[in-house]
């Protein structure tokens, strides 16, 4: 008798937590959802949290439990309409963009303030089939944590109404073979490029020092695209 209505009870509970969560998730709209910051990341968890306890633990009061899931929302509510009104309330819950690349250059403050490290930059524009930071102009992270990215120009894809040319294969994959200051030799010896290859390169450019270097690739023609270190380590 008392399984049966210990069952029972966890049905109706997970049912009204179920339709007070489809109600709540309604009410705060589908910002929610497709704009995930780190405020609304926090908030899922959250309110998936609360429905979780009120359905799963029968020790835990279920009018207590629905007004705190609700009383949630309705705080998640206010804060969209302060961000939709107030500019400082919007960077204050959801931050603000941070430029990583500004014309063609990786900014190394824009990289400690979003801790990013040079292979998370890389990851991300591989997702958007860049292989080369030298291919952009400007890259900036979006309070969602996405990555928008404008190419160079000689770098957007070719529409209907420009000239088709006759390509040819790479001579090498944009690989990076420097990183804030240090050689990647594993991937010089990949390339079948030296340590001596790249010295004589960066003196070129009037470098006598890789760790005066934030950052270094080789592009798809074999030539080296370099980019200086700004500020001190």
């Amino acid at each position: 008798m008392i399984e049966k209505i210990d069952f029972w009870e966890m049905i109706l509970r997970t049912t009204l937590s179920f339709i007070i969560l489809m109600i709540v998730a309604r009410a705060m709209g589908k910002k929610q959802i497709s704009q995930l910051t780190f405020f609304h990341y926090v908030t899922g968890i959250t309110i998936g949290s609360i429905a979780a306890e009120i359905a799963g633990q029968t020790e835990t009061p279920f009018v207590s439990g629905a007004i705190a899931l609700v009383w949630w929302g309705v705080l998640v509510i206010l804060v969209n309409f302060l961000t939709v009104k107030s500019k400082k309330a919007r960077v204050l819950f959801d931050d603000s963009p941070t430029i990583i690349i500004h014309r063609g250059k990786i900014s190394e403050k824009g990289m400690k303030k979003s801790r990013l490290t040079l292979n998370d930059l890389n990851m991300m524009l591989r997702e958007q089939s860049i292989f080369a930071v030298a291919d952009v102009n400007y890259a900036i992270l979006e309070t969602n944590g996405q990555l928008s990215v404008m190419k160079k120009a000689n770098k957007e894809s070719a529409t209907r109404q420009d000239v088709k040319a006759p390509g040819k294969d790479p001579k090498f994959i944009p690989t990076e073979i420097i990183s804030d200051g240090k050689l990647i030799k594993e991937n010089l010896t990949e390339l079948n490029l030296t340590e001596e290859w790249v010295y004589e390169q960066l003196k070129k450019n009037g470098i006598n020092k890789v760790e005066h270097v934030y950052y270094a690739e080789i592009l798809e023609n074999g030539t080296l695209h370099i980019d200086q270190r700004t500020e001190d380590k």
